[in-house]
């Protein structure tokens, strides 16, 4: 895209100027062309009845001189015609005006020829339509043509014609030529005129159109430069206000509202950085006593064989209890390094697969009777943090287990060229389409009661994603209840590396619509 494409698109002021002068054009060519033409249209007119006006009083006076010569004899005839001819010749030159008598056809030959034009006139400057209209019917009748001169010299003019007697010669036509470079020239120069008055009209136009628009859009632009800042971060900025106009109201307003964000965020930072330093402190502070108590469990828990049943199921469950209380200590402090964005990732060439196996292991040593791995036979390694890709399969897992309610579960692992995709399916309970939305949420449980039983967190799974995303990876989640769900981990095979491809879809193959499975019977 050109420079002046990219401004055309980009600014407001040139589109709006550019718009304005193209309207502006039109609307003075329409204009313009109007008003050329109802001028040179009233100029025509003017020349137009002064032609027929003075053709009829020159013809007026040529019948009379003719009258006068009519008791004389053919030679003074011929002489009287001969002078109206040259006088004619010699207005002409001054007057802009011709004249022209051609003789009117008849039967019979003529013996006396007094056909005559002025100033070397050719008789095709009279048009033939024009001299049918002189022989058919009687008056005065004028046309449009072009006069012609012998010598080849050519202008626009209007020819005015009528019949005329002439004693001892016969019927004539007599035709006047009036030249239109007069009123040519006219309209010529009020042309001109109309163009350049058009041309000064439309850069007058387009400049008050650019300064008007400047003066609107300039505070426009300077805030959206601000919105831009702000949104980087730079709660700082302000417009500058002058006057009380609609523009100096907008920058008034929008500076308090940069005020008032500026305000709310720095509330709300604080209020983050209180609850980080809260957790934090908590969990480090929990750990001393929470030592102390595991220590003490310990030894009531190892003789717990001299209680009777019920002080020995009470040790065992304290055991299991102050196991839950450190699970949720680790995960609280890994959030709080989360959220301090000071979570370090350890890279390292890892075998996905083993690493997979091993937690399966350790999560459910008879992993066979349930859990079914589907992997390559040859290794898959990838530069991550085996510690954290290990918390993922064991927050995934664990929760598999949770929710299976004793169906099978299917852990696949696809490989590409540039990520490791691996998909843990189960087939139990579920979750709503619309929990999809909260279900990577801190301490957010589809079924709160239920998860008390089972003794999650609420934890693992926003864990997970922040440990995905570490890698620069992606965790997504697809479930439909009573049908079970799956947590589809995609990462790459490089640190640092964006994904490109996902080799496991979210949507399992069996949720697939059956129309994509439909065969022919009868062909089979």
């Amino acid at each position: 895209m050109t420079a002046e494409k990219r401004r055309w698109r980009n600014s407001l002021v040139w589109r709006v100027t550019g718009n304005s002068v193209l309207l502006s054009l039109g609307i003075i060519w329409l204009v313009g062309s109007a008003l050329l033409s109802q001028i040179s249209t009233g100029i025509f007119n003017e020349k137009l009845n002064n032609s027929i006006s003075d053709s009829e009083t020159s013809a007026r006076s040529i019948e009379v001189q003719i009258a006068v010569a009519q008791f004389q004899n053919d030679a003074a005839v011929k002489k009287s015609v001969d002078q109206m001819i040259s006088i004619a010749s010699l207005n002409g030159a001054t007057a802009g005006r011709e004249i022209a008598l051609l003789h009117f056809p008849v039967v019979k030959p003529v013996t006396n020829n007094l056909e005559r034009t002025s100033n070397l006139l050719s008789p095709a400057s009279v048009p033939d339509s024009l001299r049918t209209l002189v022989r058919t019917k009687t008056g005065s009748h004028w046309e449009r043509t072009k006069i012609r001169y012998l010598g080849g010299k050519v202008e626009d003019g209007i020819a005015v014609g009528s019949r005329i007697e002439i004693p001892r010669a016969g019927t004539y036509e007599l035709y006047f030529l009036y030249q239109l470079n007069s009123q040519a020239n006219t309209v010529n120069l009020i042309r001109t005129s109309l163009w350049f008055t058009g041309l000064a009209l439309l850069i007058l136009i387009g400049l008050v159109t650019w300064l008007v628009i400047r003066q609107v859009v300039i505070p426009i632009r300077e805030a959206a430069e601000i919105a831009e800042q702000l949104s980087a971060g730079d709660l700082g900025r302000r417009m500058e206000v002058h006057g009380e106009n609609e523009i100096a109201r907008l920058g008034s307003s929008f500076n308090e509202m940069a005020l008032s964000m500026q305000q709310q965020i720095s509330r709300l930072e604080n209020l983050s950085r209180l609850q980080q330093r809260f957790v934090s402190d908590v969990s480090h502070e929990l750990r001393t006593p929470l030592t102390t108590i595991r220590m003490a469990s310990e030894v009531i828990n190892a003789s717990r064989g001299s209680f009777n049943s019920k002080v020995a199921r009470s040790a065992e469950l304290l055991i299991a209890q102050i196991d839950r209380f450190e699970r949720l200590l680790a995960d609280l402090l890994e959030v709080s390094r989360f959220d301090a964005e000071a979570a370090v990732m350890v890279t390292e060439p890892v075998d996905i697969i083993q690493l997979l196996k091993r937690t399966v292991d350790y999560l459910h040593p008879s992993r066979d009777k349930i859990i079914h791995i589907y992997s390559p036979l040859e290794p898959v390694i990838i530069d991550a943090d085996s510690r954290r890709i290990e918390r993922i399969f064991r927050n995934l897992i664990t929760n598999a287990l949770d929710h299976c309610e004793g169906e099978p579960i299917d852990i696949t692992i696809v490989e590409s060229e540039d990520a490791v995709a691996i998909g843990v399916r189960d087939y139990g309970v579920g979750f709503q389409e619309k929990d999809s939305a909260r279900l990577f949420d801190r301490f957010w449980r589809a079924d709160p009661a239920r998860a008390r039983v089972r003794g999650g967190t609420g934890l693992g799974l926003s864990i997970a994603l922040e440990d995905a995303k570490l890698h620069h990876g992606t965790l997504e989640a697809w479930g439909r209840l009573r049908r079970g769900a799956h947590f589809v981990l995609t990462i790459p095979k490089s640190a640092g590396v964006e994904i490109v491809s996902h080799p496991i879809p979210v949507l399992p193959p069996s949720e697939l619509s059956p129309i994509l499975f439909e065969t022919d019977d009868e062909e089979l």
